[in-house]
């Protein structure tokens, strides 16, 4: 294997240790090695990267080996060009698996430029990928909490969803309310408390809310809006840094928002995940590779087949059908003309797929342009 760099080191991260191995010397000759063991403490990895900057190395490799390869990264960033490695791709020869071969191995491949690296974008970056995906998170466990409560509500015999659209409106959360406090109430009551229309139907929601409502009912409803509460809380939190960490990067939110199907939360869910620097990316195609919505390759005899996607970036991928199935909704496009187009052909799980695809492709040349 002919060599590329003169002096580069392979990492091997550990919960609690990292193993270091430098390789250093002329291009043409057998490389000089060192070897040695740092904690992953704070002071060990600025103990490592002292170690590496003695050796003037140049570039750093390390396998993404769950998350105890941020710290590392973090320590070491700026001060060096750090690869991270997809651990399948590197694997070492059966029966060689120690440390400090596993070290001298990835030392080795980066050498030689055998790496590819992985997709690692900058600080402010993965900290908008970390308040994304959280609210994400957050809004799934918000969404849990509210089928509880109807869970309740219908053992309780209470019909307020037959009459109430949105029981966890300002109407539906007073009339909550009142269930958790043991209120009886008046027709008169019961009209001050809800708003607009429901003000008609005053008698429907009298007889909704004549239930068998038990202390264990109250008990637990009024548990879970605390819950409410506090997850919507944190959601507003959450989104006022997501603004934040948005804002210089506004000029490239309005243009992702003029693709049909895509609104503000798409957009920094999408600038999350791909950033904002297509360079990393040589082409649309790499990009909906590395995204998991490229067809994958399925040939024999000359004759291809149908194939699954790669697995690619989970949270990106269910953004982007999202955004798919609501282009497909919008009247005039040309993305809800090609969803159709491919779903009479191929049915609508790969229209879907497909449109996210042709999405993720056109977000590609709007960021570049941006």
């Amino acid at each position: 294997m002919d060599a590329i760099l003169e002096r580069c080191a392979g990492l091997d991260v550990h919960q609690e240790t990292v193993v270091a191995c430098v390789m250093y010397g002329p291009l043409d000759r057998k490389p000089k090695q060192e070897t040695k063991t740092f904690s992953t403490t704070t002071k060990g990895l600025l103990e490592l990267h002292d170690w590496l900057h003695q050796y003037e190395c140049t570039h750093i490799a390390m396998e993404s080996t769950g998350v105890y390869w941020k710290p590392v990264w973090n320590v070491l960033e700026g001060s060096f060009t750090l690869v991270l490695a997809n651990a399948k791709r590197i694997k070492n020869v059966p029966g060689r698996k120690t440390d400090v071969k596993d070290a001298a191995w990835i030392a080795q491949l980066l050498r030689c430029g055998l790496i590819t690296p992985s997709f690692v974008p900058p600080e402010n970056i993965r900290d908008l990928r970390d308040y994304t995906r959280y609210r994400r998170k957050l809004l799934g466990d918000a969404t849990a909490e509210k089928n509880r409560i109807h869970k309740i509500l219908q053992d309780a015999n209470i019909k307020l969803t037959t009459y109430v659209s949105d029981v966890f409106g300002v109407s539906g959360r007073a009339l909550l309310e009142s269930i958790v406090n043991g209120e009886v109430l008046s027709p008169d009551q019961v009209k001050d408390l809800v708003k607009t229309s429901l003000k008609r139907k005053v008698p429907q929601l009298i007889e909704a809310l004549n239930g068998r409502v038990r202390a264990h009912h109250r008990k637990i409803i009024g548990m879970h809006l605390d819950h409410l509460r506090y997850l919507e809380e944190q959601i507003r939190e959450i989104e006022k840094e997501i603004d934040r960490l948005l804002s210089p990067h506004l000029d490239i939110v309005e243009q992702l928002i003029t693709v049909p199907g895509i609104q503000k939360d798409a957009a920094a869910v999408i600038l999350a995940e791909i950033g904002y620097d297509m360079s990393c990316f040589p082409s649309d195609a790499h990009l909906s590779s590395w995204g998991g919505l490229s067809p994958g390759n399925n040939e024999s005899a000359g004759k291809k087949k149908s194939s699954r996607t790669t697995k690619g970036n989970r949270s990106l991928k269910a953004v982007l059908c999202q955004a798919a199935w609501a282009a497909s909704k919008s009247k005039g496009t040309r993305l809800a003309s090609f969803f159709y187009r491919i779903q009479k052909r191929r049915g609508q799980k790969k229209a879907t797929m497909a449109t996210a695809h042709l999405i993720l492709r056109i977000i590609y040349h709007i960021t570049s342009v941006a």
